[in-house]
């Protein structure tokens, strides 16, 4: 029986350094030889993570949170924001003094040349600061946005844009995804493409945009790091992504 296996990147694949430990590496390897797909599933653009494919040798992914999905490097499912929406958003936003990333697959642009919020934000991923460019949402489809502001000061927008799904993932920093979109979803678009059944599909992944990834698959496997909401939804916990998290939940799957 064919089986297929989506692993997050953040706290999954990558430890809190951002680093690939060399058991996760070692273990897609062995996935692969045991003839099991291997796929991504992120909320990261396409090129955050290009070197990392390159490294494990996938080409198949799920980015944006399942806005954006990538079968064998073809782009087989994009589902962008609303560009009249976002340009209210926009407007909203610059009024609050909270600026906003616009994303596609190629590239990312801010809405000021520089904020602190920005730069502790994407830091924290190993991203500099983006250029600006107010208006790249008018000439660009664009499959996530991200809001910067601190905790709390979001529920505004959630009040006035309910065709927007928003996700903390940051301190700093929220994603801005079209309403219903999510792992899951785009998770379903790549299943149905190679007819899989749900319950050969695994994935492993930590945060709190993994819940509905967790959830809607056969097999949910939480990181040892992952957040509570994560572990409480998971099939299987496994040990901390530093710790050969990767390694020994596909041992205790029985898929390495």
């Amino acid at each position: 029986m064919k089986k297929i296996v989506f692993f997050d990147i953040d706290g999954t694949l990558l430890d809190q350094e951002k680093k690939l430990p060399r058991s996760t590496k070692k273990a897609i390897q062995l996935l692969k030889e045991n003839g099991v797909f291997v796929a991504i599933a992120t909320g990261r653009a396409p090129f955050m993570f290009t070197s990392l494919r390159k490294e494990l040798d996938i080409d198949s992914y799920v980015s944006f949170n399942g806005q954006y999905v990538v079968f064998e490097n073809e782009a087989i499912y994009k589902n962008p924001l609303k560009q009249s929406e976002l340009e209210r958003f926009q407007l909203d936003t610059k009024t609050n003094e909270h600026p906003l990333i616009f994303m596609n697959e190629l590239t990312m642009k801010a809405t000021t040349h520089y904020h602190p919020y920005i730069e502790t934000s994407m830091g924290s991923l190993l991203f500099p600061h983006p250029d600006e460019d107010r208006s790249f949402f008018i000439d660009n489809e664009i499959y996530q946005s991200l809001l910067f502001c601190k905790e709390n000061e979001e529920k505004f927008y959630f009040e006035n844009f309910p065709e927007f799904d928003f996700i903390r993932w940051h301190p700093y920093s929220v994603d801005i995804l079209p309403k219903g979109g999510s792992k899951a979803e785009g998770i379903k678009k790549m299943i149905d493409r190679l007819g899989f059944d749900l319950k050969d599909v695994y994935a492993f992944g930590d945060g709190l945009n993994d819940l509905e990834m967790l959830k809607a698959v056969g097999t949910g496997v939480a990181m040892g790091n992952g957040v509570h909401e994560a572990k409480a939804l998971a099939n299987l916990v496994t040990t901390d992504v530093s710790e050969d998290g990767i390694w020994n939940g596909l041992k205790e799957l029985q898929l390495i």
